[in-house]
């Protein structure tokens, strides 16, 4: 790993401000193989990661879950690399090509669905020979332009069971939301026919229920007026499923000063999700919501969050939420309301029912915590984590030095 990140710190001194045109393609050309066969030993890494159930040193349980903790990679990025080690185990001429550097990780990514544990049962039950299919999409994914493999990955799975029962709906159903710097979301889903005609069924109503002469906005912009509308009726109806004792709502965290200051305040406030808004648009949102105060001392920390009821009562957990922003055991990316309240000092053994004694871990860090694994809070508001055997957690150092 020391020569690898030589040989890298010394491509990255090369200055280019100077090459010419036919020069630096030939550099560019020879940096694309050389990812493709790192991606390559990445993938073989995961999967005997995967094999050897090195997750769990870290207190985590899939590699998926390290690679987005560990790795700060997103949720489809971990996935998909521990869907290539697999892949790759059971494709050797494709595992092949893409060690030496003749076919991407994006390649890999679209055959891997071959090697799913369904279609592999799929193609053994149909007599298909495997290792031709394999040598075949190789061959296209190293000469051919990426959508005619695209097209003969659909076909060769299209016709694995052509005649066989109607798939499940919900198989194919797939949403993504990716939030951007500014808070906004962009996303991409798909539904089967059945799925695809309730949200329009839905969204339709709204729409036309809201026509009025001089409305300029388009058909696009008015779809999404109507979806936020939707989920505008069902968060007012009451009727959503209970997160962690409390109802789904909007959350915005604004300073008291901001809320009361008529100047627009960019960038003032924070929404539940993450999301940064000006104190223009909180003041809007406060003026059909509930205001909870939370008193902060120096060091940012909640002091005083009102009336205490009951254990964990709600707004003591939105000050553990608000100060922990998700599960607190190192490497986990779980949000908040997936999250229990847990008791540093066991309420048993005379720990008080209090910020200071409080901390957030999803299900599986809770339950790790209660057979030996240990979270404490440093005087700097940072969480570490220890094993069982006294051993500290810890995030790999280049990785958080970069």
């Amino acid at each position: 790993m020391e020569d690898l990140c030589a040989a890298i710190d010394g491509l990255a001194g090369a200055g280019l401000a100077s090459a010419f045109g036919p020069e630096l393609l030939e550099r560019l050309g020879g940096l694309l193989v050389a990812q493709h066969r790192i991606a390559a030993e990445v993938a073989r890494t995961v999967r005997a990661c995967e094999l050897a159930g090195a997750a769990e040193v870290d207190g985590l349980k899939t590699m998926a879950s390290w690679l987005r903790g560990h790795g700060r990679l997103s949720p489809s990025a971990g996935a998909g690399l521990v869907r290539a080690g697999r892949a790759l185990e059971h494709l050797p001429a494709l595992a092949e090509a893409h060690a030496a550097g003749a076919v991407s990780a994006e390649a890999v990514a679209t055959v891997a669905p071959v090697a799913a544990d369904k279609n592999l049962a799929a193609a053994a039950a149909a007599g298909v020979e495997l290792g031709e299919i394999d040598r075949l999409l190789t061959g296209v994914a190293a000469a051919r332009p990426h959508a005619d493999l695209v097209q003969v990955v659909r076909h060769y799975l299209a016709g694995l069971d052509p005649d066989g029962p109607e798939p499940d709906p919900t198989e194919g159903r797939r949403l993504s939301l990716v939030r951007h710097a500014d808070g906004t979301l962009t996303g991409r889903f798909d539904l089967d026919a059945a799925g695809g005609e309730k949200l329009q069924a839905a969204l339709e109503s709204i729409l036309q229920a809201g026509r009025c002469a001089g409305d300029e906005r388009t058909r696009p912009q008015r779809q999404a007026d109507a979806l936020v509308q939707l989920c505008d009726t069902q968060l007012a109806a009451g009727t959503l499923p209970v997160l962690r004792t409390v109802k789904p709502h909007v959350a915005v965290v604004i300073n008291a000063e901001d809320l009361v200051d008529p100047a627009p305040g960019p960038g003032a406030a924070e929404l539940g999700f993450g999301a940064t808004v000006s104190a223009a648009r909180a003041r809007w949102l406060a003026c059909d919501g509930a205001v909870t105060r939370i008193v902060l001392g120096p060091d940012g920390a909640p002091l005083d969050v009102g009336r205490t009821h009951r254990v964990v009562p709600p707004h003591l957990r939105r000050a553990v939420e608000r100060r922990d922003r998700g599960c607190v055991f190192t490497g986990c990316t779980a949000p908040t309301h997936w999250c229990d309240v847990h008791h540093l000092l066991e309420w048993a053994l005379g720990g008080e029912t209090s910020l200071a004694n409080s901390a957030l871990l999803c299900e599986r860090h809770h339950t790790k915590v209660h057979h030996g694994f240990r979270v404490e809070r440093q005087p700097d508001g940072a969480w570490r984590t220890w094993r069982p055997d006294g051993t500290e957690i810890r995030i790999p150092q280049p990785l958080a030095a970069a």
